[in-house]
């Protein structure tokens, strides 16, 4: 048994967790045109996007910071710890000379700017009397092409990993791991692109750098550098990132084409479609044949206008797209229709995941990067709220944590709007409790999926940046790779600011899991998640849908059949019976009567998703549920608390009712405003 812990304690918790929140930093760049950067020396940001910090310069420098400082500790914490941090970032380097160029770092400084340092061999960072203080507090990743012998370097194509000085305390050539095979060489002077990862576990205080081609469709998973480092004698509360460079004797142009990082998790992977594009190397070759046969070109392509016209003119008609002014401001999140067709085959049927009220699902794989992708077809027929839609859509793409998949872009068409998602390989959580599944989940498998879509809504409701109200909690919509409980499909998901009243008035969802004020009102809530949720734990315990018109007449609800076994004291005997006897008997009781109480009829009685994750890790206990006077008429379908605006009648009776009317009920996901 866990003690009541203290007003006091709560307090405290509750304080680290916000400080904790607020502390988790994350951004990304997929190219540099608006970005949030303090740029000084020869740094700058070219028309296309790129974030070049030298241009074709020789003896000088370039900064390139994000603006505001990040929390690297917390200051609540007395133990001095810094935080884990990744980042990943795609550069290349261009040069007058194959064999001579110049250097640049990743760089976390106290200040922006580094000022005095100097270019060169000092690669901006340093100059000949601060570099090796111990005062600096500067952490450096450096890329150099040039062996500089009075600092150790190891060669003239290396990695290095620099702590107040440029003498490194680790270093190796540049090279990357491919799988399963051996490690490759690679070129920094190349003029190639590659990509970087830098990832520090604060925990175990060990810091990894990886490196990869542009072309690799996924990070290595042997990384090129790997050492124990503890950084929280470097780092400050607060420091400054970015990037730093220097140009020696020879033009160089030095740059960085997107970004990402992330405090406490790992950075996102950058998307090679997005980035800019790098300029041409080299005059354009102008091709002998075309000097030699333009007379036969010319003959050659009046004969094949026609044809060619066509062509086009069917092309664009089948991969035509709806775009307007206002979605310009979305182009990272917006995908070509060209590239979903292509991902999913032309939408084929040996790619359909599944089919319902709301669209039909199509696996797909990105022909650029190879991601496995979920594109899920809404047909809508009005322009009526989409354009609010698609701009929530875009912003929820923002969202970050483990324990969601959100909505990576979209695309529209005339009467079609298309949402890209992370795809699920081992499918949703409902394929491994209904029925008889091939495999079925354990106990602490379930109870892990369910605390960690708890964790998942919790964020949703109160840790982001505004009010998500997901709208369709429920068992087809969770699960990852990996078995973890992931909540995703935000097709439905409504966003509005903390302490305003959402104003939605349309009835969406899936039946089973709608909240009786919300099929009165029409309005939903985080209240109306929470008993969505309610539902959820109940079939995840049960292994049982929400409503299961196969079943007997007394077992059709399945809140009924729970409340039945609690009101009888014998609660468990609702669990699922293939858990067979492997399972925790306090952990499925605590989920069979939390989700009794998330099916309150009454939005008051529930508790929030707050206290739903301190009851299921236990950190409080569950409230007596006979303190509370719950009954049958105050769960899911009461004549009263329930769907009010239906006459008196039994819980199967409105079942039959709702099923029937079920067109009326959940209405069009556009066809109306949201």
């Amino acid at each position: 048994m866990f003690s009541k812990p203290s007003v006091t304690t709560l307090l405290l918790l509750a304080l680290a967790t916000v400080a904790l929140a607020g502390n988790d930093l994350g951004f990304t760049y997929t190219g540099f045109k608006s970005a949030n950067l303090s740029l000084d020396g020869a740094a700058e940001t070219t028309s296309k996007g790129l974030l070049r910090l030298t241009k074709d310069t020789k003896q000088r420098k370039g900064h390139a910071f994000y603006t505001n400082p990040v929390n690297f500790k917390n200051k609540l914490n007395s133990t001095n710890a810094s935080f884990s941090f990744s980042t990943n970032f795609v550069f290349a380097i261009r040069s007058e000379y194959k064999t001579l160029s110049g250097q640049f770092a990743f760089v976390i400084a106290p200040t922006r700017g580094l000022p005095g340092a100097l270019p060169s061999q000092y690669l901006g960072l340093f100059n000949s009397t601060s570099n090796g203080n111990t005062t600096n507090q500067v952490i450096a990743i450096e890329f150099d092409t040039i062996k500089s012998s009075e600092f150790g370097d190891m060669d003239d194509n290396h990695v290095g990993i620099d702590i107040n000085g440029l003498e490194s305390v680790g270093s190796a050539t540049a090279r990357y791991y491919a799988a399963n095979t051996e490690f490759l060489n690679l070129l920094l002077i190349s003029g190639e692109s590659m990509q970087v990862w830098i990832e520090y576990d604060g925990v175990n205080k060990q810091i990894n750098v990886t490196m990869a081609p542009i072309n690799m469709s996924s990070k290595p998973h042997v990384p090129l550098l790997s050492m124990n480092l503890d950084l929280s004698q470097i780092l400050n509360p607060t420091m400054y990132v970015g990037f730093s460079s220097s140009t020696g004797s020879v033009r160089t142009s030095h740059y960085i084409l997107g970004w990402s990082f992330q405090i406490n998790g790992p950075a996102q992977d950058l998307i090679r479609s997005p980035l800019p594009v790098l300029p041409r190397l080299g005059p354009k070759k102008i091709s002998k044949l075309l000097t030699i046969g333009v007379p036969l070109i010319s003959v050659s392509s009046v004969t094949l206008a026609i044809f060619v016209i066509i062509s086009i003119i069917r092309r664009k008609r089948k991969f035509a797209e709806l775009l307007e002014d206002w979605e310009l401001d979305y182009g990272p999140q917006r995908y070509r229709y060209k590239d979903l067709y292509t991902a999913t085959k032309g939408f084929g049927d040996k790619e359909l995941l599944g089919a319902g009220g709301f669209g039909t699902v199509y696996r797909g794989v990105l022909s650029a990067t190879k991601v496995e992708i979920a594109v899920k077809k809404i047909s809508h027929n009005s322009r009526q709220g989409v354009r609010e839609f698609v701009a929530e859509i875009v912003s929820m793409g923002r969202l970050r944590h483990r324990n969601l998949a959100p909505v990576l872009g979209y695309c529209r068409r005339k009467g079609e709007l298309l949402l890209v998602y992370d795809y699920m390989p081992n499918g949703s959580l409902d394929k491994y409790l209904y029925d008889e599944p091939e495999t079925t989940l354990n106990w602490n498998q379930r109870f892990r999926v369910i605390k960690g879509v708890a964790s998942g809504l919790f964020y949703l409701h109160e840790e982001w940046d505004q009010v998500v109200v997901h709208r369709d909690v429920k068992a087809s919509n969770v699960l990852d790779g990996e078995f973890n409980g992931r909540l995703g499909d935000f097709g439905l998901a409504r966003l509005y600011d903390h302490g305003t009243d959402p104003q939605t008035t349309h009835i969406v969802g899936t039946l089973g899991y709608l909240a009786p004020e919300h099929t009165r009102t029409g309005k939903a809530t985080t209240s109306t998640d929470v008993f969505a949720f309610g539902a959820f734990l109940l079939e995840v315990a049960c292994g049982r849908r929400p409503i299961d018109n196969r079943a007997s007449s007394e077992n059709v609800i399945l809140v009924d059949r729970v409340f039945t076994c609690w009101n009888k004291g014998r609660i468990l005997e609702a669990r699922d019976q293939k858990l067979g006897v492997d399972f925790v008997a306090e952990e499925v009781e605590l989920v069979l009567k939390l989700g009794l109480l998330c099916s309150h009829s009454e939005p008051s009685v529930r508790p929030s998703m707050r206290q739903v994750v301190e009851y299921l890790e236990r950190h409080v206990p569950l409230p007596d549920l006979t303190g509370l006077n719950l009954c049958s008429s105050g769960l899911m379908f009461a004549s009263g608390d329930g769907l009010g605006n239906f006459p008196l009648f039994s819980q199967s009776s409105a079942v039959n009712y709702l099923c029937s009317h079920q067109s009326s009920v959940v209405e069009s996901l556009l066809s109306g405003g949201r």
